[in-house]
């Protein structure tokens, strides 16, 4: 597979606020740049935005008292087919 080098001056600062981004979100700078070229490309559109994705309290009380339920094995179990899991539901009633 070929590839080309783009190569582009940024501010240091704006590159490692991104690095720090990107990381958080589990990826690489690179990564996140080619994705964006490839939507770009995609939709003959530029999109730029921010959005904060920061769970409000909320739903932040309802995750720790899931991880704490799941701990806890009140969770359901893991099924390896559909069926399985409908039956396990309608025991529950649900």
């Amino acid at each position: 597979m070929n590839h080309a080098v783009i190569t582009t001056k940024i501010d240091p600062q704006d590159k490692r606020k991104a690095q720090l981004i990107a990381e958080e979100l589990g990826l690489s700078l690179s990564a996140v740049v080619k994705a964006m070229l490839k939507q770009f490309v995609r939709s003959k559109r530029l999109e730029v935005g921010i959005r904060s994705e920061i769970p409000n309290e909320y739903l932040q009380s309802v995750m720790r008292q899931a991880k704490k339920n799941r701990k806890a094995g009140k969770g359901s179990p893991i099924f390896d087919n559909i069926e399985d899991n409908l039956k396990w539901l309608e025991k529950q009633g649900i």
